[in-house]
């Protein structure tokens, strides 16, 4: 799919002017062009009329690529790839992953690519993001990597909070659903930190590496913020990974714990229905009962019988009290 946007000044009612995003039909000059899971006819398309690379095209649709700065001198394009956060189910909000982006600049137009819809970027088709313009291009893409830093902090406080409610509700009784819910969290976050500092390596490079684009000052103190923000995403995600890791391993310990105390009940209510069943046994011994005729003429072997049992369960109840059995 491939959509088109324009920037135009339009007038307040305060009789201000301010740059707006609409969609075009056509592609021009200074415009924006969004790929999202493009055609081999739509890439086709831009490759030969607009000398697009098809490679810059072809690789962020890959999910396994990697942030990275390429240029090509002979198109006079550059090709930023960053990986952004995604939301894999809007059912399943803890469900998160990272997908790459791929910002083409070129020198009169810029142009994303991506395999899936990026809700992130309605935030410019909808002129969410102040001083906004497409024609701008090298600002433009700053703006973007700025709505990516945003995403990445709101979507790390709603893990926070996700943290917080399944620690509670493990709190009152530990179930598979709220630790599997934590696994999955741990992934979203190893995925987030991983990314973040990828993203954050291709920021740097941007702006003190061999590969710089040109930017005004208002576009490097935007890019310093982008920056910043990226750093407090990428610790963020550090500490949420070592708050969840530290959890799981505390669970990890209840559980053991747990299942020692009921294995020790277990023992011993064993040991405790082990002594009825040392009783009757008297019933099937070869010696006479105290009911029996014999037992007058024989009455030893009962009392061995019976002091013998008392003393081995006495001997077991010692041991069990000093293992702390009992």
């Amino acid at each position: 799919m491939l959509n088109i946007y324009v920037s135009e000044e339009v007038k307040t009612k305060t009789d201000r002017t301010v740059s707006k995003i609409r969609k075009a039909n056509n592609i021009c000059n200074d415009c924006w062009i969004d790929l999202v899971a493009p055609t081999d006819e739509e890439i086709e398309m831009l490759v030969e009329k607009y000398d697009v690379p098809e490679e810059f095209i072809r690789n962020p649709l890959d999910d396994e690529e990697r942030p990275r700065i390429d240029t090509d001198a002979d198109s006079d394009s550059l090709l930023m790839i960053v990986d952004i956060p995604y939301v894999q189910d809007n059912d399943h909000p803890d469900l998160l992953e990272t997908v790459p982006l791929g910002i083409i600049i070129k020198k009169r137009h810029i142009i994303t690519v991506s395999l899936r819809d990026v809700p992130m970027l309605k935030a410019f088709t909808e002129n969410q993001v102040k001083d906004c313009k497409v024609g701008y291009r090298n600002r433009f893409a700053i703006q973007i990597m700025n709505a990516a830093a945003g995403e990445y902090l709101r979507l790390l406080r709603q893990v926070d909070k996700s943290i917080e409610s399944s620690e509670k509700e493990l709190a009152k009784i530990t179930t598979n659903k709220e630790l599997y819910r934590l696994l999955d969290l741990s992934k979203t976050l190893v995925y987030f930190s991983t990314s973040l500092k990828s993203d954050e390596a291709v920021l740097e490079k941007l702006n003190h590496g061999p590969t710089t684009i040109r930017q005004y000052e208002e576009d490097e103190e935007l890019l310093d913020d982008v920056i910043i923000e990226f750093k407090q995403a990428e610790q963020m995600a550090d500490i949420y990974m070592s708050v969840v890791s530290h959890t799981l391993d505390a669970y990890a310990s209840i559980i053991n714990n747990n299942m020692n105390d009921i294995m020790k009940i277990m023992a011993a209510a064993t040991i405790a229905l082990s002594v009825p069943t040392i009783i009757s046994s008297f019933f099937g011994q070869n010696c006479p009962m105290p009911w029996d005729a014999e037992f007058a003429s024989k009455p030893v072997p009962f009392f061995i019988l019976l002091l013998s049992g008392i003393f081995s369960i006495g001997i077991a109840v010692v041991i069990l009290r000093k293992h702390r059995m009992l």
